[in-house]
């Protein structure tokens, strides 16, 4: 799956929101930018590991901000299950 899975799925956008979608159960697969700073994503990997949530690493924030069709990067975004 590439991140053109992002653009047709339901999905939360940063560190709050998806920390929340990991903690309720709902995010099915957590997109992570490479250059976000470590204080903001490492927390998310660990809620990931042990949520059993997949972790996809991505290039840098603006990308990421891109394809979430917002105007500013982003660090992390959650896909999460549909009707959550």
């Amino acid at each position: 799956m590439s991140l053109q899975e992002i653009k047709n799925s339901p999905k939360v956008i940063g560190s709050k929101q998806v920390k929340k979608a990991i903690s309720r159960g709902v995010a099915q697969k957590v997109f992570i930018a490479l250059d976000a700073e470590p204080h903001i994503i490492e927390p998310i990997k660990e809620l990931c590991r042990q949520n059993q949530v997949e972790i996809q690493m991505v290039e840098n924030m603006e990308i990421l901000g891109d394809v979430c069709g917002i105007e500013v990067g982003s660090a992390t975004v959650a896909l999460i299950n549909r009707g959550s």
